[in-house]
């Protein structure tokens, strides 16, 4: 789950509206990691990977620091190995006591290996947050004709762009000096207020609130002379 076009992000968006169900195969083991990680798990995707070698599993939360929880030290860096085979060791139990795969005996590895809907060996845990993807997807939402018109109506000949990516929105200039002018400006906190409004339009989860939101500010000097001129480079 990483763009508001990926599969497991609108299946998981619909669970959220109400729309939809988690795997009922699964619940159980968003029960335990619920209760053993206080955390709300929204919702668990399985498949595989390596040409289907090695099977995987998707925790999916509401919140980057609920995600986060499962790296070490909190921070999005390494997974938290331990709480991996936690979760690991859990899912193939839940399976296993619902009857969707069997314990192994001694005598099993003496036979050809049974398919089976999930394969637990070796199985990849990994975590992803729901709210940062839908506030890229309301971001992104927002028609360009309506920011266009935005800028129109600022009438501000030292504006040079108004552009958008991920959650948030940068407000060009054409020079540096010019953003030094403007930081802090009741313009600016204008113009914040006024995008704001546009993309609290987009965001069907109420997840941008006023005190915390903000515009960038940046300048088209900077953009060409480090950037090459070039938006991919800007972003990346």
């Amino acid at each position: 789950m990483i763009m508001p076009s990926d599969k497991d992000y609108k299946e998981t968006k619909q669970i959220m509206l109400g729309k939809k169900e988690m795997n009922p195969d699964f619940k159980l083991l968003a029960d335990w990691i619920d209760k053993k990680f206080n955390v709300k798990t929204i919702n668990l995707k399985y498949d595989t990977i390596d040409k289907g070698t090695r099977p995987r599993l998707g925790v999916f939360f509401e919140t980057a620091i609920e995600a986060n929880s499962f790296h070490e030290n909190g921070q999005f860096t390494n997974f938290d190995s331990k709480k991996q085979k936690q979760i690991a060791d859990k899912f193939r139990l839940t399976l296993i006591e619902q009857g969707l795969i069997k314990k192994k005996k001694l005598t099993d590895f003496f036979k050809s290996p049974q398919s089976s809907k999930y394969k637990t060996e070796n199985i990849w845990i990994y975590t992803s947050a729901f709210e940062p993807i839908a506030r890229s997807e309301a971001n992104g939402k927002i028609p360009e004709n309506k920011v266009q018109e935005l800028k129109r109506e600022f009438d501000n000949k030292e504006l040079w762009e108004i552009s958008r990516a991920f959650s948030g929105a940068t407000f060009f200039f054409y020079t540096d000096e010019q953003v030094k002018k403007y930081e802090n400006s009741e313009i600016v906190k204008k113009w914040t207020n006024k995008y704001f409004d546009l993309l609290t339009q987009f965001d069907e989860f109420g997840y941008f609130k006023r005190d915390s939101f903000s515009i960038y500010l940046d300048s088209k000097e900077n953009f060409d002379n480090n950037y090459e001129s070039n938006w991919y480079y800007y972003y990346k």
